[in-house]
This record gives structure tokens, sequence and C-alpha cells, in this order.
């Protein structure tokens, strides 16, 4: 018998961004949060800045911050690095990860995959009614 591999779970990371950071720099936040899952052993299948509001209370003297959605595959032995590697950044203000089966994994992961892509029929609508405008001159 070979020597058994360690099992991977599906995740769903939902980290609340700096904003302000964010907004100065979003490609470095990025590369940290990446670099950060990267520690921990997580292959990362999909990601995306999901939405930047106001918050219900302050954290760390903040206001505002932006929820980033990260779906990705980790053995469950680094969770609690990822833990520690979350709470020592000073760009992740809160974070919380879910366990989802394979199914509501892949649902996720194509659900993020569409919405990161402009909608095909907005730049439809705007072509027709431009084709609209040059047919009543």
């Amino acid at each position: 018998m070979s020597v058994a591999t360690e099992t991977t779970n599906y995740y769903e990371g939902m980290f609340l961004i700096h904003s302000g950071r964010f907004a100065s720099d979003s490609e470095g936040v990025t590369q940290e949060l990446m670099g950060i899952l990267e520690k921990c052993e997580a292959e990362v299948v999909a990601h995306r800045a999901w939405t930047e509001g106001k918050l219900a209370y302050e954290i760390e003297n903040q206001r505002k911050g932006l929820h980033y959605l990260v779906m990705f595959r980790m053995p469950p032995t680094n969770n609690p690095q990822l833990n520690r590697l979350c709470q020592l950044s000073d760009n992740i203000l809160r974070h919380m990860i879910i366990k989802h089966p394979q199914s509501l994994f892949d649902a996720n992961v194509a659900s993020i995959s569409q919405s990161a892509a402009p909608p095909a029929s907005d730049s439809d609508e705007g072509a027709d009614s431009k084709n609209k405008s040059d047919e009543e001159e």
C-alpha cells in the first residue's frame, strides 16, 4: 500500500480588507492575501473583490471595509496557520473561512467566474441603442 495522501477540503474565504489600503494599492493587497494563502498550501480557484461598505461598528479605527471573496482548496491541517497569518496582517481586518462540499464549491466558483466578466447584455444594449439612433437620422 502506498503512503496515504493528505485530504484536501474546499473552502470559501471572506476577508474584510482595509478599504483605504486596497484603494491605494489594490494589486499589492491582493498579492499579500494570495501570498498568505500560498504559504498555507492553498490552491486558489477563484477570487474577486465583492463589495465595499460601511461597517456596523469600528474595527481597528476603520468605519469602512472591503469584502474580498476567495474560493480555495487546502489541507485542513493548515487552518491554524491561515488564521494566524490573517491575524498578523495589517491589511486584513477580519476573516471567515467556511468549508463547503464540492458541489456547492463548484457552484460558487462558477458564480464568481460569471460575475467577474462583464455581462454581454450590457454591451449589446449599447450597440442596439447606437444602431437605433443611426436609423432615426
